[in-house]
Order: structure tokens, then sequence, then C-alpha cells
């Protein structure tokens, strides 16, 4: 398994689409924090810390999309190439292989994210505001949130890599499902509907970054229906892969 972990971190730093997706995600974070602070703190708004906090981790909402990308290249990439055969043959385990890639993906993916949600904190709701600070409640568990909830959607976008295989489709179902759908139920008539909304995929899961967004799930429940929708993904493409050819 050692062996996995070191190919599998050696193709993420190597490949220069998954190195870019992922700085991407960092620059959002941090660049989109910064222009909204800078905005406002030029217009005079006076602004609470918890407000300023939200303020400052506000490119989580754009930043989701580059790391889902992230994901779905992780595994897309190879079967675009045609190098997932030379890896089948080197690792026959394709569940071991799987786990090895989200096992790698995750703890990159987790330290990148954590020091972005980190810095657009300080840069934005610290430093330009200065409306806020670590010792406000409720910052540090947003700026953790933050991270955990990109990091979710990153493994999203890699259950669907693996799932279609297809980096256009990949990408397209992960707009579909992070982006379009959940927007969507919020127009689905009486209690069903509300219950859908609450469930479904980010909507559950925006909780842990920007709590109270959700009035029947709380941070960490809503985090947990989230990554039931991606464990649900990634077990229906576990079950694929091994049945399907390369």
């Amino acid at each position: 398994m050692i062996d996995i972990l070191r190919s599998e971190w050696t193709k993420i730093r190597s490949v220069r689409s998954t190195v870019w997706t992922l700085a991407a995600t960092a620059l959002l974070m941090v660049g989109i924090s910064v222009l909204l602070t800078v905005a406002i703190s030029n217009s005079g708004q006076n602004m609470a810390g918890d407000e300023a906090t939200r303020i400052s981790l506000a490119g989580v909402l754009f930043a989701q999309l580059s790391i889902a990308t992230f994901g779905v290249l992780v595994v897309s990439s190879e079967y675009r190439t045609g190098a997932i055969r030379t890896t089948f043959m080197a690792v026959p385990k394709r569940l071991r292989l799987l786990t090895g890639k989200v096992v790698v993906f995750t703890v990159v993916t987790l330290a990148v994210c954590i020091a972005s949600t980190f810095a657009a904190f300080l840069l934005g709701g610290q430093l330009i505001l200065g409306t806020t600070s670590l010792s406000e409640p409720g910052a540090p568990a947003a700026i953790l949130g933050s991270g955990l909830y990109l990091t979710a959607g990153g493994l999203f976008g890699l259950a669907l890599g693996a799932l279609i295989r297809h980096t256009p489709g990949a990408v397209v179902s992960a707009i579909a499902l992070m982006y379009v759908l959940p927007q969507l139920t919020g127009l689905l008539p009486g209690q069903w509907g509300a219950t859908v909304d609450d469930y479904f995929t980010t909507n559950a899961g925006m909780e842990v970054a920007i709590p109270g967004q959700n009035g029947s799930l709380g941070p960490w429940s809503g985090y947990g229906v989230y990554l039931v929708w991606i464990a649900v993904t990634l077990l229906v493409a576990a079950v694929l892969m091994r049945r399907r050819d390369a």
C-alpha cells in the first residue's frame, strides 16, 4: 500500500493540470476574500465580527468548483491518456488503487484547503477589515468547516471522475450536482420539497462552512449528509471500476 500511496503522490505533483487546479483553489479562496473585503473597507461599512468572518470566507462558493475539477482530473486524466491500463497492470487490485487515490487526495486537499481558508480569513477578515480575529466566537469553526467543505467537494469530484471516467462529463456533472440542482430544489413544493432541499448535496454540506443556512440540519449533521452523498457515489464508482474494462 505504501508503494501505491507514493505513486499517487508522484502523479498528483507531476501532472500540470492537477497542480494548476489545486493552485486555482487557493487563489480563488484568497483572491475573492481580498476583493470583497477591500470593497467593503473602501465603502466605509461597519461590519460585525461574525459577518466579517463570513465575508472573508465567501470564496468557498467559487473554490469548490476548482477543487471538484481537481478531484475529477486525479482519476479521469489517466483514462484520457490511457495510462490507467498501465496502472491496473501494476496494481491489479483496483479497490486498493482507488483507496490509495482517495487517501493521498484527501491528505493533500485537506492541507491546501485549510491553509487557504486560514489565509483568506487572516488577509480579508483580520488584516483588511480588522473587525474579526481568531478569538471571535465561531471563527475557528468557520475556518475549519470551510476547509472540510472544500475537501468534501474535491472528493465528490474524484468520485464522479471514477464513475464517469470522462473529464468534461464528470466536470459538468459536478457543476450540476454542486451548483445547479441545489438551487432548483428550493423550487419544489410542499414539505417533501423542503426536505429534498435540506438534504441535497451542497445544501446540506454548506452548513459546516456557513451555519444557519439550513433550518433542519446543524453543521455536522449537514456535513454528514453531504459525506453520505459522496460515499454512495464513490461506492458505485468502486463497483463499476471492478467490473468495467479500462
